[in-house]
């Protein structure tokens, strides 16, 4: 395709207006403000005028069949929204109910232009069955807990190992699946062991939750003498590359393991406020050099993917947890919402609007009364644009979603089962 006469978000997260971008096959092969001599080589045109292309979010952070459960456990702290709620609920999943929800939340991510997850639940099978059909990216894994249950007996352990098997690096390289241990709280020391042997045995990445609240910080400190950081560091989980998700109640001496060991932070701030977990502090990790990505979480606790809402309130959060305006400049923004999140997948040639580099673009229409005037598009596209100004996204050179048309998804369908699932497990409880 050959974009003609569009802004781009350059590789240095610049506006750079009427610009050229060919793609031919999985790759961005031509940006220029000329025309290419020969446009006919890049196949369909795309007519640029009011429209703004930038490369596709990277989601750090997602539970995707959780849109199941968006809105049922409302106004709860966390520990309780998942006793009471969520557990219960996910008791009674069945395969269908996960494929058709996932399914449903990839559509929900490429109308908002995310081009990849970072996810952790069960039922492997069936959400890589429908991130595969949606021709989206995702690194998937198979959460592990094990509540003192012995490393031989653990059915999830077993299953996280079958994963990493049976779909690693499949769909041409679009699915990648990590290890997981779901929590400090939620595994002992000798599945926390087992798990990060397992990423070094399979040369894959780590997800975990970190420290997303006090109490889950304080109790780590009580059994183990360690903050959870410490204690995955200890285990050998910072061995492999490592996405820990949330991360808020952290030390100093957390910050500096996350340095040494090349920790993606991946901040959720919609989530986190929404569950009164508390505030990821950023621009400290900023600072020290550490990768922060940017994640929606669950649309069980978000309750959506808007990731323009996202950034906003990431952007927002720094400032206030600073108490400095200046702080969170679009450059850094911009960077943890694609280029963080690519790289904390372990695709580098990902997140960029670069020649070379995949084709996971978006382009955003920037006319509308919320973006004019524009003076700065860069700061306008965190603090002023909205998700439903995504108007095309293209996932490997393919495009995904347009105009309000999905080319992947029965969208019909999807919400179809989707909500018929979410019946059919509530009759149960």
């Amino acid at each position: 395709m050959l974009f003609k006469k569009i802004g781009i978000i350059d590789e240095d997260y610049k506006h750079r207006p009427d610009m050229y971008v060919g793609t031919e096959g999985d790759r961005i092969t031509y940006i220029s403000s000329d025309a290419p001599e020969d446009e006919a080589r890049f196949g369909d045109t795309y007519d640029g005028n009011g429209k703004v292309l930038m490369p596709g979010f990277y989601n750090a952070h997602g539970h995707s069949p959780m849109s199941l459960m968006r809105g049922y456990g409302e106004n709860l702290p966390l520990d309780r929204w998942l006793n009471d709620r969520i557990f219960p609920f996910e008791d009674k999943l069945y395969s269908d109910a996960v494929y058709w929800s996932t399914l449903m939340t990839m559509a929900e991510s490429m109308r908002f232009g995310i081009v990849s997850t970072t996810d952790m639940y069960y039922f492997t099978g069936d959400m890589v069955k429908a991130v595969t059909q949606a021709g989206m990216k995702t690194n998937i894994s198979r959460s592990v807990t094990n509540f003192g249950t012995p490393v031989e007996d653990s059915v999830g352990f077993k299953e996280m190992k079958e994963a990493i098997r049976a779909y690693h690096n499949t769909d041409e390289g679009r699915v990648k699946v990590d290890a997981s241990a779901h929590a400090e709280y939620t595994n002992d020391i000798a599945m926390l062991e087992a798990i990060s042997d397992a990423a070094k045995e399979y040369g894959v990445n780590m997800h975990i939750h970190l420290s997303e609240t006090e109490k889950e910080h304080k109790e780590c400190i009580e059994r183990h003498g360690k903050t959870p950081a410490e204690v995955f560091y200890s285990v050998g989980a910072f061995d492999v590359p490592t996405t820990a998700a949330h991360c808020i109640w952290v030390t100093e001496h957390d910050l500096d393991i996350f340095k040494e060991k090349g920790v993606t932070v991946a901040s959720n701030p919609v989530s986190n406020m929404k569950l009164a977990s508390g505030m990821c502090n950023v621009v400290p990790m900023y600072k020290k050099g550490i990768n922060v990505a940017i994640g929606t979480d669950s649309s069980a606790s978000n309750n959506s993917l808007n990731f323009f809402e996202e950034m906003k309130i990431f952007a927002l959060t720094g400032k206030v947890t600073s108490m400095d305006a200046a702080a969170m400049t679009p450059q850094q923004v911009l960077r943890s919402a694609s280029r963080a999140g690519a790289l904390s997948q372990g695709r580098d040639d990902c997140g960029l609007i670069k020649e070379g580099f995949k084709a996971d673009i978006i382009a955003v229409d920037v006319t509308g009364p919320n973006m004019c005037p524009s003076d700065d598009l860069p700061n306008d596209l965190i603090f002023s644009a909205d998700g439903k100004d995504v108007c095309l996204t293209m996932v490997d050179g393919k495009v995904l979603y347009k105009d309000g048309e999905y080319t992947t998804i029965d969208i019909e369908k999807a919400r179809f089962e989707t909500i018929n699932a979410k019946k059919k497990i509530l009759s149960c409880l």
